[in-house]
Parts: structure tokens; C-alpha cells; sequence
């Protein structure tokens, strides 16, 4: 974008603003057109809506960073004059529903503004946005907010718009320049939300015109009606539960959001006879149910569920003997991308929130099974552009002031560090590390200044385990997150050059090793009271000093067989217990977190109906959480054995060592071309590996040698 376009606006209200402008272009070839709409915008030409994104642009921390698209214009224009469109919604930038995360009070809050250039081939301006464009408050969309929904009424419709047929009415008048929103204006990188499928509910609705879709995602309905009522309403709610007697219920999620009806939308009727499709533009649900209400005179003919989402392609698979394994790899896969609509979050319905910890602990499982490091570098931008000069982080990003003084600590903070560390480890692209660098840094200092002898007593600890169980106590979950961090970046530093920076921090690990074992190590192999998180977690981390590793190792594979491996712990320990079992030779023991079938675990779950992850063990909150859901990288890592080698960062070289779990008699994998196939029969182990062209394995079959494997398909074992 360059300096000639102006932010235009058509001032407040709760409608969406429409705006419209005729130009000439002498030749289409080559046209492009770059555009920012606040909150989202959509942009028609001649008619026709331009390109496939949604939810456009990405949310950030608005008067710290917006960010436009470019877009081709050359198929939708004709020599001579075109019609330019565009509606804008409000989003996060102009949230006007008061919640409990104070978006309402934002500082970036403003009216919805837009602005707007159009260049031929050669960079000359044909179109820029000013006061000379016409702007409206009076279209159909007279409602639309991110976490209630639209309201539209077809009887508002402009005839004609956008097209060079359009006639304005007294419902137009000039657009007025307003002010920017500020911060940097930057080019956005992420991979964009689009309307990913789209499918037909067939099946009946309940006495309550409640209909099932089978699965539980992000993004809503469309609606095809007929009727001859003008007014004649058709009303959408959403939810992912429904009660015993077949009606929606969105008490787990509604009482978050303060005003307005929590994920409604009303669709008002032309009602001409003929039939009317509407879908909204400007928000999307997480839901598994809608209720579908008819107000008047109107028929329902077809309803249609549009899954949107950031549009990751899928590079990973995981399958094996075990049919519960399976599924719970599915609706792992399931709730990933219902929290990722733009950027990473805690859950698509309640929320919609950047949560740090939640992104930090789906990283690897995303990266397995999504090609999603492209969604991961711009939001690692938010949220460093969420930090304060003091170092600290929020627990969400973008925030508007929310999540300082509580939801956030270093195992939250940690996605400063651990998103980007692993977008390089898994692809080789260190951009977002080196961009992140200082903010790693100052944040480590934050660390530090809130430390009484090393030990962090800030910030969130092992979240959700289940209810009436012993806890890890909060400072050694935060301490160990502290040292993993120092350490990791003594590792980054090193990388990139910083030879300084890696000694420096390097000693701090230790220094933060040694009293962390003063303060929580009690011998014998027990840290703190003892539970499992309180000895997974220094395993997880190396903080264990070398003389005492195994009998904590002993320790922990005691626990876990005296509790029959049921999940007594929260989040951190959802990852930390599994993989520290695994790296320590009890990979069997691992596995049977995931198998047992009791309360609590995962497939608890699955046998009480879950189409995706949960929020918490009893299933009382939201149901389509993705924090509980590092199990899946657990499968890639240790069961089908894809290892990524930070000497050889990327997917060029990877070393693959898949444990013999005894459980299983077969497991099958794949990841970004490489294939793991191993069978057992009679006690053998026979595997199959497929290596991409231009890369290498470092294949490691249970108890065997290495065996170095190049392009092609191999045998072993």
C-alpha cells in the first residue's frame, strides 16, 4: 500500500458500514488491489466478492500493528467503468459486547474504517479511498459482533449494489476520513480463513428444531428459505450441547459475554416469494447443534453447515491397531482446527481468545499434522506486540489489558519461546525466532525480577486437573518452566549468533537448577507431594540432578501403575507425565495413559460421546478444547518415531525411532512424504520406511542399530 488512500469511515452505530465507488481502468491485465478493512471487511467488484478469504484480516493488537491484503483484481474488472464494494464488520476492533476480557474497553476501539488502493501492472494508482466515496449505515447487516452474531434484513438491500447499475439513495452520503488506527502497516503473512467445506444437515431436528451435525467445529450456517412474508424471521442458535430433552444449552459458554444473545443470528425475510440464501459474514460459532426457529410465514429448504478456519493443508497421519487410539487422533485433529481460525486459540465458541498456553502445548501436534507454521510466525508478532516494556506477557493475545495480573507465567508466557523455537525445528525458518529475540530476552529479565532465589511463584500452574485430586503446587510448575525457557534460549542464542547471550543464560539455567532442587527435591525420587505432574515435570525439563533421575524415573512409574495410569493431572502434566515415562524406557506404561478407560482420561471421553477434545476431565465446561491435546505429537514422537534433529533443523533430516509399544500390533504414519509402517507378529518387529526425494532418515528400529536410509523405500527389522 502506499501514502495516496486515505482511512475512510461512515461513523458508529451497530450496523455495518457499506461503501461504493465507480472507477475507470483502461486495462485489467495485472491489476491489484491492496485493502484493510477494521474489524473485517468484504470486498465485491462488479458484483462479484473478490478472492475466498474470511475474516479478514487476522485480528492483532490494532493500534500496535494492522495489517491489508493484496489481492488480483484482473478477472472481476472490464475496460472502462467498474463498481467497487465493500462491507466491513466489526470484530475485535470495534467489539462493542462487554465481556470479561474488557475488548469492550480496548484503546484501539474505533468506529469500523477502511482503506483502499488499486494499481495497474506497473504500480500506477487507479483507485484510492477518500471522501469522494459514498458510505452507508442503513444496509441489510444491521447487527454484527464477533461473539453474539448478525442480524439481517434482506428488506434493507441495496438493488443493484455494487454494480455500475447502482442508483444511491437517501440512505447514502459521503464517506468521512478518520483517523488511523495506528502502529505499524504491514503486508499480512499468514496463511488466511476460508470456507474450508460445506455440507447439507440431513437428519430431523428435535421437538425444539435442533439439529445435529455430527462433529463440533467453527463456522456457521447457511440458510436457504422461501416464503411470501415480508419480516417473516428465521432465527440461529448455536451451541455444542444440548439437554436430556433435545434443546440447546449454552450455559458453559454464555455467561462470559455480558451483553447481547451469545452466538444468535436472525435472517429477516425479503419475503417475495422466490428463494433467499443467507449466510453471516462478519463471525463465526463453535457449535455441534443449531437450533433452527421460523417466525412467520416461511419455509426452511435447505441448511447447510460452512466449516471456516484458518486453511492449513494436511501434512501428517497417524494410524494404528488400537481403534480408540485412532479416533482420539481424529478428534485431536478436530479440535486443532476449530482453534485456529486466524490465530491459535482455547476454544471457538466462549472465547475465541489467543490463549498463550493453550498455543504453546497444541505446537507440535499442529505441526505433525498441519502445515500451520505459516499461522504461527504473524501471531507470535501479536503477541510480542502485546508486551509490556517491562517484559511481562498477557495469557491471551491480542489482549486490550486483560491477562497481566492473572491466566498468564512462564508456562503460559512460554509461547514467546516455544512457538517459534518449534516453527524452526520442524521447518527451518528462523524469521520468527530472530524477530522474537529481544522480546525473549526482556522477558527472561521479567522472570528474573520476579524471582526469590530463582523460584517464580507467578503466573498459572497445572490448569484443569480433575476435581478432589492432589495438585503439583504452582511454583515448582513455574519454576521448571522458567529453567526450560532459559534454557531454550541459551539454545537459540547459539543458533543465532549470540555467543554472549547462550553463556549468559546457560549459567542462569544452572543457577535456577540448583535451588529448584533445593526448594522442591525431598530424595528418595519424590519432588513436592509427590503426584505425578510434581515428578513428570522436572523429568520433562532435565532438572533432575544426574544421581537422582532414575529414582524419580522409578518414582513416577510406580504412580502411574498404583493409579491404574488414570490422568491425575491438569494440562502440563498432560504432556509432561507421557513424555517424560517414554524418554525414560516406560514408553508401554506412556501409552496406557491414552488406552485406559476409566475416570479420568481421554478415552473417558470418547465413551461418553466427545467428537473432539474437552476442556476438563468431568466434561462440565467446553467441549472443544485443544489444550489436553499433545497426545497426538506423543503418537508421531514415540509411536510412529518422528524425531526432529535441532542439528539438522526442518524436515530434510529427520531421525525416526519408534518404541515397541506392546499394546499395539501395528502402527502406520506419515509426515510430509516420509511413511512409517511396523508391524509385530510372533513377537517381531518388521518395519517399513518411506523416505522423500532429497531427504534422509536416521532409522533407529526398537533395540537395534542405526541404519542410515536415503530417498526411496526401505525394509528393517
Amino acid at each position: 500500500a502506499g501514502n495516496e488512500s486515505k482511512w475512510i469511515g461512515a461513523g458508529n452505530g451497530g450496523a455495518a458500514p457499506y461503501f461504493f465507488v465507480k472507477f475507470k481502468c483502461p486495462a485489467p491485465a495485472g491489476v491489484r488491489v491492496a485493502i484493510c478493512g477494521l474489524g473485517y471487511y468484504e470486498l465485491q467488484v462488479n458484483g462479484r466478492k473478490v478472492g475466498d478469504r474470511e475474516l479478514a484480516p487476522i485480528v492483532s493488537v490494532y493500534d500496535r500493528r494492522v495489517r491489508y491484503n493484496v489481492l488480483d483484481l484482473e478477472e472481476h474488472l472490464q475496460p472502462g467503468e467498474n463498481a467497487v464494494g465493500v462491507i466491513l464488520g466489526h470484530g475485535l476492533y470495534n467489539h462493542a459486547v462487554k465481556d470479561v476480557w474488557n475488548f469492550e474497553n480496548a484503546a484501539w476501539r474505533d468506529q469500523p474504517k477502511l482503506r483502499l488502493e488499486i494499481r495497474d501492472a506497473e504500480g500506477n494508482l487507479l483507485l484510492a479511498s477518500d471522501s469522494a466515496w459514498l458510505s452507508s449505515l442503513k444496509g441489510p447487516i444491521v447487527h454484527t459482533q464477533l461473539r453474539n452474531g448478525e442480524h439481517y434484513d434482506a428488506r434493507r438491500e441495496f438493488k443493484d449494489w455494487p454494480t455500475c447499475a447502482f442508483v444511491p439513495d437517501e440512505r447514502w452520503g459521503k464517506a468521512v476520513v478518520v483517523a488511523s488506527p495506528g502502529g505499524v502497516f504491514e503486508e499480512e503473512s499468514a496463511i488466511p480463513c476460508r470456507v474450508v467445506r460445506t455440507f447439507e444437515v440431513k437428519g430431523e431436528p428435535t421437538c425444539f428444531g435442533v439439529y445435529d451435525i455430527g462433529t463440533n467445529l467453527s463456522g456457521r450456517c447457511r440458510i436457504t428459505v422461501a416464503g411470501t412474508q415480508p419480516g417473516a424471521q428465521i432465527q440461529l442458535d448455536y451451541a455444542e450441547r444440548i439437554t436430556d430433552d433435545g434443546e440447546i444449552s449454552k450455559q458453559a459458554q454464555d455467561s462470559f459475554v455480558k451483553t447481547g444473545s451469545f452466538q444468535h443470528e436472525e435472517y429477516t425475510m425479503k419475503g417475495d416469494g422466490t428463494p433467499e440464501t443467507w449466510e453471516s459474514r462478519f463471525t463465526y460459532h463453535g457449535f455441534r447443534y443449531v437450533r433452527v426457529w421460523v417466525c412467520g410465514e416461511a419455509s426452511i429448504q435447505k441448511l447447510e453447515v460452512r466449516e471456516v478456519r484458518s486453511d492449513f493443508d494436511s501434512i501428517g497421519s497417524f494410524e494404528c491397531s488400537s481403534a480408540d487410539l485412532n479416533r482420539l487422533q481424529a478428534v485431536t485433529r478436530v479440535s486443532y482446527l476449530a482453534n485456529f481460525v486466524g490465530i491459535p486459540t482455547d476454544c471457538p465458541h466462549r472465547e475465541k481468545n489467543g490463549w498463550t498456553g493453550d498455543a504453546q502445548l497444541a505446537a507440535e501436534t499442529g505441526l505433525y499434522n498441519f502445515d500451520s507454521a505459516g499461522g504461527y510466525g504473524q501471531w507470535v508478532d501479536t503477541l510480542r506486540d502485546c508486551q509490556r516494556l517491562n517484559g511481562a506477557l498477557p495469557g491471551i493475545a491480542p489482549c486490550a489489558g486483560w491477562g497481566y495480573n492473572w491466566g498468564n507465567g512462564p508456562n503460559w508466557d512460554g509461547a514467546l519461546f516455544v512457538v517459534p523455537y518449534n516453527v524452526w525445528l520442524f521447518t527451518g525458518d528462523d524469521a520468527p525466532l530472530r524477530r522474537s529475540y529481544d522480546a525473549m530476552r526482556l522477558y527472561l529479565e521479567y522472570c528474573d525480577s520476579m524471582c526469590e532465589d530463582d523460584i517464580v511463584a507467578f503466573g498459572l500452574g497445572d490448569w484443569c486437573p480433575p476435581e478432589k485430586t492432589q495438585t503439583v503446587e504452582t511454583p515448582l510448575s513455574t519454576t521448571a518452566a522458567y529453567y526450560g525457557l532459559a534454557t531454550m534460549f541459551s539454545g537459540i542464542a547459539r543458533r543465532l549468533g549470540h555467543a554472549d547471550d547462550a553463556r549468559r543464560y546457560a549459567e542462569r539455567a544452572e543457577r535456577i537448577k540448583g535451588n529448584f532442587n533445593r526448594r522442591f527435591y525431598n530424595g528418595g525420587g519424590v519432588y513436592a507431594n509427590g503426584c505425578m505432574t510434581a515428578l513428570g515435570t522436572p523429568l520433562y525439563y532435565g532438572l533432575c540432578e544426574d544421581g537422582e533421575r532414575q529414582a524419580v524415573v522409578s518414582a513416577l512409574a510406580d504412580l502411574a501403575r498404583r493409579e491404574d495410569c488414570k490422568a491425575q493431572f491438569g494440562i502440563l502434566g498432560a504432556k509432561h507425565v507421557p513424555r517424560a515415562l517414554a524418554d525414560n524406557g516406560h514408553a508401554d506404561l506412556a501409552l496406557r495413559f491414552f488406552t485406559q478407560e476409566a475416570y479420568p482420561g481421554w478415552i473417558k471421553w470418547l465413551r461418553r460421546g466427545a467428537v473432539s477434545l474437552w476442556e476438563n476431565w468431568e466434561g462440565h465446561s467446553s467441549r472443544n478444547h485443544i489444550m489436553f491435546g499433545d497426545l497426538s505429537a506423543w503418537f508421531f514422537r514415540y509411536a510412529a518415531g518422528f524425531r526432529h534433529l535441532p542439528e539438522h533443523p526442518g524436515w530434510q533430516h529427520l531421525a525416526i525411532e519408534p518404541e515397541n509399544l506392546a499394546a499395539l500390533d501395528s502402527v502406520s504414519a506419515t509426515y510430509r512424504g516420509y511413511a512409517v509402517n511396523w508391524t509385530r507378529k510372533g513377537g517381531t518387529f518388521a518395519m517399513r520406511v518411506t523416505v522423500p526425494p532429497r531427504c534422509r532418515a536416521d532409522v533407529t528400529p526398537p533395540g537395534g542399530k542405526t541404519v542410515v536410509c536415503g530417498p526411496g523405500e526401505h525394509s528393517i527389522g
